[in-house]
């Protein structure tokens, strides 16, 4: 069974951005930021495990 992750090519990682001349608001609305999108991609994380769960329900678990 294909993985249609697979067929994605992968991304290069995202450069850090550069802290230094953020002021102390600025790297606390940053960091909000980024655990919004640690909270999205964790959500679509449990949605894709869900919907692999409700597959492997109906046509059984795969092997390997």
């Amino acid at each position: 069974m294909i993985n249609p992750d697979e067929l994605e090519p992968s991304k290069p990682a995202a450069k850090p951005r550069d802290l230094q001349p953020m002021s102390v608001e600025e790297l606390n609305e940053y960091i909000a930021m980024l655990e919004a999108e640690i909270a999205r991609a964790e959500a679509a994380i449990a949605q894709k495990n869900a919907h692999k769960q409700g597959i492997e329900a109906l046509f059984g678990k795969k092997d390997g």
